[in-house]
Formats: structure tokens, sequence, C-alpha cells
């Protein structure tokens, strides 16, 4: 079999109408839930227990078959493939990360190529990438997963799901048994390999700010399957569909809407007759923590400077509380 290139780019997926019964159960686990992912978009599934996350996220990979409707991965239904080469090709990771004990990292990485019948040059050449990638030691590689913390697992467990170059990647609460800093840690590894690889990624969490955090859109569904809202984060904290999704995402949600958006993404004001003693952050810090420095140090204003120390402008509560009542 023919060795892939790098994609470079992910695919589109498409949900039409898409329904799923489990036997001896009325009710349905995922009902007609139907929405475009673009390529290349990182896209989370999120809602409370019950709401189908796992189990839309599964019929990708028919991991589970559906009832009704279709999906399309680049406009070709899934079910028009072979399943064994669909999952080939589908990145997929979880809680648990499921390598395989007896296995060296190197060997748990190579195990996908290895099927596709790649050549063990390649392999080599793709493995010690992809240990270097995801912030693992040249020497890990000749490890066994039991002599690696749980934080390095899940890097193994991601750089096993991108080694033959998916364009799509599956994530089941991959963070989730992880300790809260570690857990920041990887999410932002994540954000920058999804930079590298460009893939299309079906993430699904329990946790509104990980789905805030890491997804270009989110969809947000409701007992029963049931898609209640599907818009970028900035649109669902800015403008919640119905009251089930205002409760999901929490009253705080203007807080978490600042947190989106970096000083240097804005339009600041004047820097002219700024205090000499007011506080000063960077551009790259979010609208959320510059809040909070200002209040912490009953301060109404903040200086902003750039990489090299000189002043970009300045931020006041008054334009954050502006900038918040934007749509």
């Amino acid at each position: 079999m023919a060795e892939p290139a790098h994609s470079g780019t992910g695919a589109e997926i498409v949900f039409r109408g898409v329904t799923k019964y489990y036997p001896g159960r009325k009710a349905a686990a995922v009902k007609d839930l139907s929405l475009v992912i673009p390529a290349g978009e990182i896209c989370v599934l999120v809602g409370p227990s019950g709401a189908g996350k796992t189990t839309a996220m599964k019929l990708v990979n028919r991991l589970i078959d559906f009832d009704e409707g279709d999906i399309t991965i680049d406009g070709r239904s899934v079910r028009s493939l072979d399943a064994v080469e669909l999952r080939r090709g589908i990145g997929y990771v979880i809680q648990q990360i499921g390598l395989f004990p007896h296995m060296t990292v190197g060997d748990n990485i190579g195990v996908v190529p290895r099927l596709l019948g790649w050549q063990k040059k390649r392999i080599r050449e793709r493995t010690a990438e992809l240990i270097e990638l995801v912030g693992l030691e040249e020497g890990d590689g000749e490890r066994y997963p039991s002599q690696l913390s749980g934080g390095q697992r899940q890097r193994v467990g991601l750089a096993r799901a991108l080694a033959a170059d998916p364009k799509v990647m599956l994530m089941d609460e991959p963070f989730g048994a992880l300790d809260p800093i570690t857990r920041d840690r990887l999410q932002n590894e994540f954000l920058r390999l999804h930079e590298v690889q460009c893939m299309t990624v079906i993430f699904v969490t329990h946790d509104i700010d990980e789905a805030i955090k890491l997804g270009d859109r989110i969809a947000i569904l409701r007992e029963g399957g049931v898609l209640a809202q599907y818009d970028t984060p900035d649109a669902i904290l800015a403008a919640p569909a119905d009251e089930f999704v205002a409760k999901f995402v929490g009253a705080d949600r203007g807080l978490k809407r600042l947190a989106l958006r970096r000083l240097g993404e804005i339009e600041l004001e004047s820097p002219n007759g700024y205090p000499a003693d007011a506080p000063r952050t960077s551009l790259q810090t979010t609208l959320r923590d510059a809040l909070s420095l200002m209040l912490t140090e009953g301060a109404e204003r903040l200086v902003v400077v750039d990489d090299e120390g000189a002043v970009a402008g300045v931020l006041s509560v008054g334009r954050v509380s502006r900038l918040l009542a934007e749509r």
C-alpha cells in the first residue's frame, strides 16, 4: 500500500438528520442531528449526561451505526466506505488512552502506519517526528507505558492518533482524568498541534470551559441527543439560543466571553496621559485576565505594552464593558 503524504488539511464532516436508537430504549440517543463541521476546524460536542455526545462522535467512524440520516466525510458517506479502512484513516483518542502495555512508546505510535503497510524507515521517521511534536523526549520512544506519567501517556495517545496523518480526529474526553495543571498544558499543546496538523476534530467533553477554550464551534446537545445550539463560542456566549443553553454555559458567560479575546486583537485607547503608576500587561493577555488585574489593583485603566516593552495603548474598565455589549 502506498504511503500517504501529509494531508495538510482536514475534511468537511456533515451530519444530515442523523438518528440513533439503542435496542430496548424508546427514546433516541441522538435525534435528527444536522450540522456541518468545516474542514480543519475543532467542533466540540458538549452537554449533560445522556445527551448523546459520545454516541454522535462514534457514529463518524462507525464504532456505532446510525438508524436514520447520513454522515459524510468530504462528500462521501461513511456507509459507502469499508469500516476497517475508515477507522484506520481517522485518529481516535480516548480518556483511558488504551496503549499496549507490552509495546514500547515507539511501537505504540507506529501501530496504524504498520497496518497501512508503511516502510519501516518511514515509520521510524514519523515516530521520531511525533515524539518531538507532542513534547516527549527522544529516549521516551524506548520506554514502556508503565514507565510514564498520566500526562506523558496521554501525549503518546495523541501521537498515535496523529501517526498516519489523519484528516479527521475523534477525541472522547481525552484530558478528563488529568489534574488541572497537566490538563491545561495538554490543552495548550493540543491547540499547537492542531495548528501544525490542521485536521478536522470532533472533541467530546462535559466541561463548557474546555469547550470554549478549544472549540472553533460548539454543538450543545440536550438530553435525547437533540441539538440545542451550534455556533462559535463567542456567538453562543453572546446570545444563548434558549434558557437551557444559558444555564448550561453559566451565569458568568460574560466573563467567559472575555477569555476568548486577547488585547492584541482589539482596538486600544490612546496612551496619551495614562497614569505613570498604572499597572501594565502585554498584548497577549486576555480581556478577562486584564479585567481581573484592574480589579485586583483597584485601577480603572491598564497600560498595554508590546513585546519590546513599548506602550501599545490603554485599556479601561469602560472599554471592557462596551466590548461585552457587542454582539
